[in-house]
């Protein structure tokens, strides 16, 4: 039965140390018979597989999941790697959709009793551990998504429970670092940036963001089945969190070009090489982003819509000085947002904005003030966008 976190007598013991450490140790007289993690055919029969579902091809990845799944009902790998096929449905969304959640918990579950089975049977099966701390830790990672705080705590603990004890196994294969790389990391920068989840994380050991990084650098580079995982993490904590574009880059880049039909790559690239001032690649993506998602590719949504057309729209009005074509993109992106439910800051703030100015300019005073309005509404009373939206309006 999951704690209750509304009591304190019931939350886990916080006097217990956990140490999640970059020790790579192998592990002595460890049987690893029947571990499909560490089966090199296994590995180079999946390899296709691994490369459709991050190309966006699930009905192809799927097909070599469960064909995986008739011949080891009872490993929690053809179950992951399911899971993980309706994860990439989610994702492109920006965690939006709700429309794969059930089939997400159902397989995750589903990994979590067969790899409970086999951990029963040997507590030294470090690939059961594995598959365990992957099986809640991606359950935890929804349920925070979805703000349901309670549930992810309790299976953040559990993840964490299942990587201290996979720990000697860091020497038999990198994917095993995966989970403590992102624990070290956003053990500190959660309570950095979400002060009120303080209080639920003194229960957790205590991380290392540099340590976490360089762990993830590690599977990155070294990981088969958790490599993508590894880098797709590494380029958004260098893009957002660390907000640190040039270094982003290059992962970035990687991913997109490895995998050319993967939205959520494609985005972050045209991300990276705009802020990187890479305005010909930017637009160059940007454009084949939106010819995808005309196409209805797989994955191409209005997310990454957004992004696209508000790209080219400041090409077009900064590079082309065409101006009716840069209004019709910042519409288009405006559209986009609210069709994603993104309109409380970013592409849609300030392409509102753009739209503003452009009418002010044109001295179409009826839509610079219908544009500034949405600008007033939608931006922080601190920021400069707020401030001259408010100096326009009070004056016309």
């Amino acid at each position: 039965m999951a704690p209750d976190l509304t009591r304190p007598d019931l939350l886990p013991d916080s006097t217990r140390q956990v140490k999640l450490e970059n020790v790579d140790v192998a592990p002595a007289a460890v049987d690893i018979s029947g571990w499909l993690l560490l089966d090199k055919d296994i590995q180079t029969e999946l390899e296709g597989a691994v490369y459709n579902l991050y190309n966006f091809k699930y009905d192809k990845a799927e097909r070599q999941f469960r064909s995986l799944r008739r011949r080891y009902p009872n490993h929690p790998m053809p179950y992951f790697l399911l899971g993980l096929s309706a994860w990439w449905k989610i994702v492109p969304t920006g965690i939006q959709t709700k429309l794969y959640d059930r089939q997400f918990f159902a397989y995750m579950d589903t990994t979590i009793t067969r790899a409970e089975a086999l951990y029963k049977k040997d507590n030294r099966n470090y690939e059961a551990c594995f598959f365990l701390a992957a099986g809640y830790g991606f359950d935890a990672r929804l349920h925070a998504e979805r703000r349901d705080w309670r549930k992810a705590t309790v299976s953040a603990k559990r993840a964490l429970d299942y990587l201290e004890k996979s720990r000697e196994a860091n020497g038999l294969s990198p994917e095993f670092l995966f989970g403590q790389a992102l624990f070290n990391y956003y053990a500190v920068w959660v309570p950095e940036n979400y002060p009120l989840l303080k209080p639920v994380l003194l229960f957790f050991p205590k991380g290392n963001k540099q340590l976490g990084l360089q762990q993830l650098r590690n599977v990155a580079e070294n990981g088969f089945y958790v490599g993508p995982e590894a880098r797709t993490y590494l380029m958004r904590i260098l893009l957002i969190e660390e907000d640190k574009p040039a270094e982003a880059l290059p992962v970035a880049r990687y991913l997109a070009t490895t995998y050319p039909e993967n939205a959520y790559f494609q985005r972050h690239y045209a991300n990276a090489c705009f802020r990187e001032g890479q305005f010909r690649e930017c637009e160059r993506v940007s454009r084949d982003l939106l010819d995808k998602l005309g196409r209805g590719l797989p994955g191409y949504e209005a997310n990454g819509g957004r992004y696209a057309t508000y790209f080219l729209a400041y090409f077009m009005q900064h590079k082309y000085k065409d101006l009716a074509k840069a209004r019709d993109y910042y519409q288009r992106c405006i559209v986009f947002a609210e069709q994603n439910g993104e309109t409380n800051y970013g592409f849609y703030v300030f392409s509102n904005l753009a739209l503003a100015r452009l009418a002010a300019d044109s001295k179409d005073t009826r839509s610079a003030r219908r544009y500034y309005t949405v600008v007033l509404e939608k931006s922080d009373r601190k920021s400069d966008q707020f401030k001259e939206a408010r100096e326009y309006l009070k004056v016309k």
